[in-house]
């Protein structure tokens, strides 16, 4: 069972002598949040060593069209139209209006509110009641209008702390805006990209069947001088067969991929089949920028996020002490009301009154500081995120630089045995035919020459998805619009009329 109990006074004209000592008394006797309070605090991208993993090399970091380094010229208008017609795109955007649409809402709170109404009543009153004759037992006409104004002195900042958090939630939600953006144009890039590495390897399969048909080819001759029997034409036969098999598999990959290409585009899956053959470059030379890790937490749009959604729950937590405090709110009112019509506009039917209304909380079971509570445990969750982003985004820098790093020098060692796997494969091709050497080793180095194409193909292909990756991982373009305003390391322990206690960049 709870018990609550709310000590409301109401003057109108003037307060009794006797009020402000039970005011007083009251203020002595009111719930508090002494002994709740915590020490999270957002974590500086300085603590983190990141030097060797990231090392100042004096590059750039990404524009906003990052991907036209590439140089195709549809990969920006599929990207384009993407950001156009994305249904996850648009409900980040709707996210947005809901919440600029709730920080004017609490920012109607902060200001005197002002209100019109009338009435128009038909009533019979009791003839055994209260009301004398020559009411009593008759039908009277109530007219009634008021004109009322309230505004809440909001001592405590209450108000103005609600509205502070609505404001950062609304800066969290254009960067979460920005966060959906970046992975969707990302994604388009990167399965782009696989659709490019599946074309290429579809070439390799190709020259691939064309060289199982010549060495059918050689077989048959072979067989006809006597130099191979029925088993090597067998053998070719099944080469070939599952060469050809390879190829229906790719064109069934590609057909894939552009149906996920399409969907990325917000359209049918047969807008992916207008999608054309990708005509990808290598990029620019990947270099760091400077100043990493410090400059990432403002291009980066969920750190951006994360952060202003610390410092809304570090203006919740204000709100939250606000409420231990007493409540003043200032009212008035002036209208005419008057039985019948006759009698409504004039001076004998003029009403007024104005005083304030005081609510302070005295007992309620503890409601309050549980709820305080809850609100540092959200401020808790709000820093803990905040520091794993922060953490995380680091480890995807460092990450996609390194296998750039490694990608570069596998390329350069797999093209030396592509290169000899290639001559290794046609001299094996000419020893054959010319009765030299068997179908084995022909075999055998066509599959070294197909696994070394492919291997080459793929290190390409991976170097490139790692470029685009790594532009993401710094953010793609993005840079905090609000970052002159941008919190920093906020508490939640502050006083409730206070200033945040922010740490210095």
């Amino acid at each position: 069972m709870s018990i609550k109990s709310n000590a409301r006074y109401r003057v109108v004209g003037g307060m009794k002598p006797g009020v402000p000592m039970l005011f007083a008394a009251a203020l002595t006797a009111c719930v508090n949040y002494a002994g709740i309070h915590n020490d999270a605090r957002t974590a500086e991208p300085q603590q983190f060593a990141a030097q060797q993993s990231l090392p100042a090399e004096q590059g750039y970091w990404p524009a906003t069209n990052w991907s036209d380094q590439f140089g195709d010229a549809q990969l920006k208008a599929l990207i384009d139209e993407a950001l156009k017609g994305s249904p996850t795109l648009d409900q980040a955007r709707a996210r947005v209006v809901a919440a600029s649409a709730y920080s004017e809402a609490a920012r109607a709170s902060t200001i005197p509110r002002v209100d019109a109404s009338y009435s128009l009543t038909r009533q019979q009153f009791s003839n055994t009641t209260f009301v004398p004759p020559p009411f009593g037992g008759a039908w009277l006409t109530e007219n009634k209008g008021i004109l009322s104004a309230s505004y809440d002195l909001d001592l405590w900042g209450k108000n103005r702390e609600t509205l502070k958090a609505a404001i950062s939630q609304y800066q969290a939600s254009k960067a979460d805006e920005e966060f959906i953006k970046l992975t969707l144009t990302t994604s388009i890039a990167r399965t782009y990209n696989q659709l490019a590495r599946l074309f290429v390897l579809r070439d390799i399969a190709q020259e691939e069947t064309t060289q199982r048909e010549r060495i059918e080819r050689i077989t048959a001759g072979r067989i006809a001088t006597g130099l191979d029997t029925e088993v090597e034409r067998k053998v070719a036969q099944a080469n070939l067969a599952t060469s050809r098999s390879s190829l229906r598999l790719l064109d069934g990959q590609i057909l894939t991929i552009r149906y996920q290409i399409a969907a990325l585009l917000g359209a049918g899956p047969d807008r992916g089949l207008q999608i054309a053959r990708p005509t990808l470059g290598t990029g620019d030379e990947v270099r760091l920028p400077d100043n990493l890790p410090v400059d990432l937490v403002s291009r980066r749009p969920e750190i951006v996020a994360a952060r202003w959604r610390v410092d809304a729950m570090t203006h919740d937590v204000k709100e939250a002490k606000a409420e231990f405090y007493p409540d003043i709110n200032l009212s008035a009112a002036i209208g005419l009301d008057a039985f019948g019509f006759g009698r409504f506009l004039t001076a004998a039917s003029r009403t007024a009154s104005i005083g304030p209304a005081i609510h302070l909380p005295i007992f309620d079971a503890g409601e309050l500081r549980a709820q305080l509570k809850g609100r540092y445990a959200e401020f808790d969750y709000a820093v803990a995120t905040y520091n794993q982003t922060l953490v995380t985004a680091l480890s995807e820098v460092a990450t996609q630089l390194a296998e750039v790093r490694s990608t570069d020098a596998q390329l350069a060692d797999a093209q030396i045995a592509q290169i000899a796997a290639r001559k290794a494969d046609e001299l094996a091709l000419v020893q054959y035919k010319a009765g030299l050497t068997n179908q084995l080793t022909v075999l055998n180095a066509d599959v070294s020459a197909l696994s070394a194409d492919q291997a080459v193909a793929n290190l390409r292909m991976n170097r490139r998805d790692q470029q685009i990756a790594l532009a993401s991982a710094l953010g793609g373009g993005f840079i905090d619009a609000s970052s002159a305003s941008s919190p920093v390391a906020p508490r939640a322990d502050a006083s409730p009329t206070g200033t945040p206690v922010v740490a210095a960049r």
